[in-house]
């Protein structure tokens, strides 16, 4: 069987393309559809209940697509709506917590993993929830880093200010003797190499994006749901608000150009 429709995926803004990116490369028969919710980014700074009210509205519209399975590339969504969102849904629906917390558990060699994310996705406690069902004798330590979107998406990846920033942020972790550090937020791939500058050579940094694309490949094959045709496959693109913006501020998540961006009605 094959199932040609679309991989719904949605972040509160343009850091959920580093996903896109992930899932093109591991399933390139596999057609996606990008809601990114520009007009009310950041979600990092927002209560649980208004997050899960964006999260079910932004389903919504991907369902509009005729989606097969819904991506929740946002890590303060997934962190605070996931298993509401799970049981409000007909399609499968994943996040990205528990695909980095896997990834990390399996790398770590002392057992003491970092997470670094928002103020909610920090606040929440997923990924050390996750990371302790795997096993009680990992040790985590959390420090939300809110800057980094901003600075990102300035284009500030390698100035003087986000290295200054970043030793402010990551000075309490480095003090804990960590060996494995999950980026838990879309935007904070691009600050690896800042990070390792902070952190040391030997820091392994889950970018949680892979893990997700693997985790988007197991739940479509369980289900029967890959896509096995070898047709031309397209993907769209949606946002909110600032079209223009986030064409601009795309091509440093995929590393090429897109060409139509839409504003979703």
């Amino acid at each position: 069987m094959s199932d040609p429709r679309p991989i719904g995926i949605f972040d509160s803004g343009v850091g959920g393309l580093t996903v896109v990116s992930e899932i093109g490369k591991l399933l390139p028969r596999e057609e996606i559809i990008y809601f990114g919710d520009t007009a009310r980014v950041p979600y990092g700074t927002k209560s649980k209940e208004t997050v899960t009210k964006f999260s079910v509205e932004n389903i919504e519209f991907l369902m509009e697509h005729d989606v097969k399975m819904v991506v929740v590339a946002c890590n303060t969504a997934s962190s605070l709506s996931l298993n509401f969102l799970k049981r409000c849904f007909r399609v499968p629906v994943i996040g990205v917590i528990e695909p980095g917390a896997k990834s990390a558990a399996s790398v770590t060699r002392n057992n003491r993993i970092g997470v670094i994310g928002t103020h909610a996705t920090i606040s929440s406690g997923a990924y050390e929830k996750a990371v302790k069902k795997i096993s009680s004798e990992l040790r985590v330590f959390s420090q939300s880093c809110p800057l980094f979107v901003p600075l990102v998406e300035e284009g500030w990846l390698g100035e003087k200010v986000t290295l200054e920033v970043a030793s402010i942020y990551l000075g309490s972790l480095k003090r804990k003797r960590i060996d494995t550090l999950i980026l838990g937020c879309t935007h904070y791939p691009l600050l690896k190499d800042v990070i390792r500058k902070v952190m040391g050579g030997s820091i392994v940094l889950i970018d949680s994006a892979r893990s997700v694309a693997e985790e988007t490949q197991g739940v479509l094959d369980a289900n029967g749901l890959l896509n096995s045709s070898r047709g031309k496959r397209r993907h769209r693109f949606f946002v909110s608000d600032e079209p223009d913006r986030f064409i601009k501020l795309g091509m440093r998540f995929l590393k090429r150009r897109i060409e139509c961006v839409r504003r979703a009605a």
